[in-house]
């Protein structure tokens, strides 16, 4: 009888742990089920968002998606073929703020499972051949850093040489601070092979998602032939509250998302998700006949 007492306490406290366990795994299944709209700040299903696009069914916010999924939503089925995977980030600076750029970039990668920001390849869109380039804003905020302005000029070059139509998917918090004026030259660097591009008469299409600044907003984004925004997308060089504290001036209604853009010249179209693809392969039709 003591030995079958004594046996039940030791699993009393093991039982205790496992419950515990039980109830911070379901705590954390419970939040992962649903997901805050950044722009109507509805709550909303994860699974149900997740059909829809990565779409908000209240105001038709585009949520960021993963670049696996703008390739597959975009580009024909097995079409897309990376390009330029052994160009690798170099700390020119031996920069540190609280940690070194060294560690945050091994520290990234690991977490992305990506060597930089941007993915580069050679797709096809309803049967017609692309040059894409795809930012991930995951990586370090999608920021322009040398090995970004590097694989995007690289993929210029090639349109300009092959004649194919560019396509830059944009979703960026501007230039790399780590990478100080390195970063900074990339924004001269790609916006010569764009104009490269251009005298070739070669298309040139961005597609800027939300959010897209600094930059990347300043050279890559808004130097398009043809300009497509994502519904709702935040696009500007400074930030609403950096601008308002600058200017003393209150800021319009939808000041840096894409309707206003539209509305006052800046941008050329607004592409539903759901639609881009058709909308897309239209231009395509269009610019390369």
């Amino acid at each position: 009888m003591a030995l079958f007492k004594k046996k039940e306490k030791e699993k009393k406290p093991h039982k205790e742990i496992d419950i515990q366990k039980e109830i911070r795994k379901a705590e954390k299944e419970d939040e992962s089920l649903w997901v805050k709209c950044s722009s109507c700040q509805e709550l909303l299903y994860r699974k149900e968002v997740e059909r829809n696009l990565n779409v908000c069914l209240k105001c038709s916010y585009h949520f960021p998606i993963s670049v696996e999924k703008r390739i597959g939503l975009t580009f024909d089925e097995r079409s897309f073929t990376e390009l330029y995977t052994g160009v690798e980030p170099v700390d020119f600076l031996k920069f540190k703020d609280t940690k070194s750029y060294k560690v945050r970039l091994t520290e990234t990668k690991e977490a992305t499972k990506r060597s930089d920001a941007v993915v580069c390849g050679r797709a096809r869109i309803e049967g017609i051949e692309v040059l894409a380039a795809i930012f991930d804003f995951s990586f370090m905020g999608g920021s322009l850093g040398s090995v970004v302005g590097e694989k995007i000029t690289r993929l210029l070059e090639e349109g300009k040489e092959k004649r194919l139509p560019v396509i830059v998917f944009c979703a960026s918090g501007g230039a790399r601070m780590q990478e100080g004026i390195m970063s900074l030259m990339q924004m001269s660097k790609v916006s010569g092979a764009i104009y490269r591009l251009k005298c070739e008469r070669v298309p040139y299409i961005t597609v800027i998602t939300d959010p897209t600044l600094g930059g990347v907003s300043a050279s890559i984004a808004m130097l398009g032939d043809i300009i497509i925004g994502e519904p709702k997308a935040m696009i500007g060089f400074a930030g609403m509250r950096v601008i308002k504290d600058t200017i003393k001036v209150d800021l319009p209604h939808g000041f840096q998302r894409s309707e206003y853009l539209l509305e006052h010249g800046m941008i050329d179209l607004i592409s539903p998700r759901k639609q881009l693809k058709q909308h897309l392969h239209g231009i395509l039709s269009l610019v390369t006949a």
